[in-house]
């Protein structure tokens, strides 16, 4: 009988998206075989705690898990020669070999290459993109760089640095040379799940909407409303990646798709495949592939784009490192649609983090 991987879970974080993350790992976690992992559970709290879950994974959600009956203070150790977690039970210290982590964490401090760079520290291999491309794709400002430079469609923008102070005239002066109209969309450049993300349609929700995102970042992008289809496209793979065999579209029931939109109501419906043209779709799984190679992804990614409805062009809006697994993320349903098991998927990406490192 082949031997068990011993995973390491890694959820919650210091992070806006901290309570997503949780929703995530509780969904992962069970549809995890028990025959072919066997499974340790690391929290992090919002504080920034480190603790080894041993309850349920019913008590995952809404904050639970952080009981103390249920947890054991833990780390995953820099040192090379443990491979593993230090789990602390009082006076003693338990040393645990780890094969693979799974950082089911989203946005700040887990997606965005500083969990990646702790996990290459310790020389454990991990699910999902490594340190430079998670910090490239969280960035949005390089990644509309980037893009642009290699030619692929994307947003026009500007950048607002927090510490440059600039008045709001100047900010519509560069809005203007860089052909941006209201209404804008303002956004942290370092944030995800549309965390401090608000449109301005005059100079009055400008300034108030700059205020929000820079709560989140000390750098913000203004970027142009494009008015068309929201579709997304999910791409898994190491060297070779591949793209889910359909796209799934987006239709917000209220003007802005919002953290609470993605995660917490039901003011957003899902189409899968997508309602646009053959055409369209295969130039969005075209474009998806391509930036995810270009950006250095590995292991999963999930492309966001807008079909404009005037032409049906295909704009690439941002990369999602480690994209959302509750039960109604577009990543696994993507996979799943095209006949994949949910529990297929999970380990496809283990074998990819093992295969990578």
């Amino acid at each position: 009988m082949e031997e068990k991987i011993q995973l390491a879970v890694l959820f919650g974080g210091v992070s806006s998206e901290h309570e997503v993350s949780l929703m995530s790992a509780a969904s992962i976690l069970n549809h995890l075989d028990p025959e072919k992992y066997l499974i340790s559970r690391v929290g992090i709290t919002r504080d920034g705690r480190w603790l080894l879950f041993e309850g349920e994974n019913s008590r995952m959600t809404g904050g639970q898990w952080e009981a103390p009956e249920y947890t054991v203070p833990a780390i995953l150790s820099p040192d090379r020669a443990d491979h593993g977690l230090l789990i602390f039970r009082g006076e003693q210290i338990e040393r645990r070999h780890i094969d693979v982590v799974l950082p089911v964490l989203h946005g700040k401090n887990g997606e965005d290459g500083t969990v990646q760079g702790f996990c290459e520290i310790a020389g454990i291999p991990y699910v999902g993109c490594g340190v430079l491309a998670s910090a490239a794709c969280m960035d949005k400002e390089f990644t509309h760089s980037m893009l642009t430079l290699h030619g692929i469609p994307n947003a026009r923008f500007i950048a607002v640095r927090q510490w440059e102070k600039e008045t709001v005239q100047q900010l519509e002066g560069r809005m203007e040379q860089a052909g941006i109209a209201y209404p804008v969309f303002v956004k942290p450049a370092n944030a995800g799940s549309s965390v401090g993300v608000s449109k301005a349609h005059d100079r009055q929700e400008l300034l108030k909407a700059l205020e929000t995102a820079f709560k989140e970042d000390k750098k913000v992008l203004v970027e142009e409303t494009l008015v068309g289809t929201e579709a997304e496209c999910a791409v898994m793979g190491n060297l070779s990646p591949a793209a889910a065999a359909d796209v799934g579209e987006i239709e917000p029931l209220r003007e802005l798709y919002d953290y609470e939109g993605k995660y917490c109501d039901d003011t957003t419906a899902l189409h899968i495949p997508a309602r646009i043209s053959p055409e369209a779709a295969q130039q969005m799984r075209s474009l998806a592939v391509r930036a995810y190679s270009l950006l250095g992804c590995r292991g999963l990614a999930r492309v966001d784009f807008f079909v404009l409805k005037q032409g049906e062009r295909v704009v690439l809006n941002e990369l999602n490192t480690f994209p959302g697994f509750t039960h109604i993320s577009m990543f696994p349903k993507l996979f799943c649609h095209g006949g994949m098991r949910y529990g297929e998927l999970i380990d496809r990406l283990i074998a990819y983090a093992r295969e990578e490192r």
